[in-house]
């Protein structure tokens, strides 16, 4: 099976399968933090991780660059 490289654009929004991986899309969704959906949203509640922006009623996403900030923090 052929490995998927997963690239962020320079700015924009990400959801949470994007963040996290969605292993049973098609095709799969590589993660770029893997973790639990439930860990990730733990640690937004406790300030571990960025807080989201509401982008509709039933709409959230992560800022690009909050999430290669998390990424650079951690490497």
């Amino acid at each position: 099976m052929k490995q998927q490289v997963t690239t962020l654009p320079a700015e924009g929004f990400v959801r949470l399968n994007q963040i996290i991986g969605d292993k049973k899309a098609n095709p799969p969704i590589p993660a770029l933090i893997p973790i639990s959906r439930s860990t990730w949203l733990s640690g937004v509640e406790t300030g571990r991780f960025p807080k989201p922006v509401r982008l509709g009623k039933r709409t959230v996403a992560w800022r690009i660059s909050d999430i290669r900030k998390l990424i650079d923090e951690v490497a």
